[in-house]
């Protein structure tokens, strides 16, 4: 059986019982992490398989298309930690039009009881569900006592003295604080994916770069940056980054590029992952390319400085 689910409808997955933890779970920071924990180690327990419901596109996403907030981890890269924390099911539920229609009560028989034969499920603070928003803690632990399973509500965690939350770490990555973000992460923060092709006019300006798309994402930061990129060889490749939509050159789409320093090779097609240091500037149009080569030199001479003085070199 595959380890990952899509669908509301369908056969039990776990005809003897399974715990089961709810999130949408964008950044999988610290608090993220406590419940999956909390929900995998009370599956040990009960020798039971451990689940994670989470939703794709977001439901923030979705409620807002026309002006999508900031994502901080790709889909991939959010199943991907949540099997390396301990999870042997993702739900990977459509959130579409049928799914905001399911009442709390609905949501709780079609996918909890029937689907998962759950025993025990756990929240965040603050957790809400159904049609709008209609289910709670409250309503999860009376429909539990009805249909045969306990639900509870993990304590929230705190960083600096506040609550950690996916709208902090934005707030800190829109400034350029990547200690901040790193703290409430637990890890450094890094954009990962798969290195496409683009224009190649990097390398004809002396700067060759690594790619990667962001189509339907809306960045979390955007602007030129210090970093390391992860996966092009068996050390990280200190980098200058660029990552907006290449205004001097007339580009739309987001794009995130790394140039990595003195790194001599072919990243086509491979996935890496792009950790973020320190923040340069803003993106500018420049009035021509000679302006914007000679400004290019100038960030690669402080992003080469800044990078040499930095001995952080953690990576999760």
């Amino acid at each position: 059986m595959s380890r990952l689910f899509r669908d509301v409808e369908g056969g039990p997955r776990c005809p003897h019982g399974s715990v089961v933890c709810i999130g949408a779970f964008d950044g999988l920071h610290l608090g993220h992490q406590a419940l999956v924990r909390h929900a995998v180690a009370r599956a040990r327990a009960m020798e039971l398989p451990a689940v994670g419901l989470t939703f794709e596109p977001l439901p923030r996403e979705f409620f807002a298309a026309d002006a999508r907030p900031p994502r901080l981890l790709s889909t991939r890269a959010r199943i991907e930690r949540l099997l390396a924390l301990g999870l042997d099911q993702i739900g990977l539920l459509r959130f579409n039009r049928a799914l905001t229609c399911l009442d709390a009560e609905a949501f709780v028989r079609r996918v909890l009881v029937q689907r998962l034969s759950a025993r025990e499920v756990w929240v965040g603070p603050g957790f809400r569900f159904g049609k709008a928003r209609g289910g709670d803690i409250e309503v999860l632990r009376r429909l539990g006592a009805e249909l045969g399973f306990a639900a509870h509500e993990i304590a929230p965690v705190a960083v600096d003295g506040e609550r950690v939350s996916s709208t902090r770490i934005r707030e800190a990555l829109q400034v350029g604080d990547f200690a901040t973000a790193e703290r409430l992460l637990g890890r450094a923060y890094v954009i990962d994916g798969r290195v496409v092709r683009g224009r190649q006019l990097g390398r004809a300006l002396g700067y060759p770069t690594a790619n990667l798309r962001h189509a339907r994402r809306t960045p979390a930061l955007g602007g030129i940056f210090a970093g390391r990129v992860h996966g092009a060889g068996e050390r990280s490749w200190p980098s200058v980054i660029s990552f907006g939509t290449r205004p001097t050159i007339d580009g739309s789409e987001p794009l995130l590029e790394a140039h990595l320093f003195d790194f001599r090779g072919d990243l086509y097609g491979r996935r890496i992952a792009v950790e973020f240091v320190s923040r340069l500037r803003d993106e500018e149009k420049f009035d021509g390319l000679p302006e914007l080569v000679a400004q290019m030199h100038r960030d690669a001479a402080q992003a080469r400085d800044l990078l040499s003085h930095d001995q952080r070199r953690a990576f999760a």
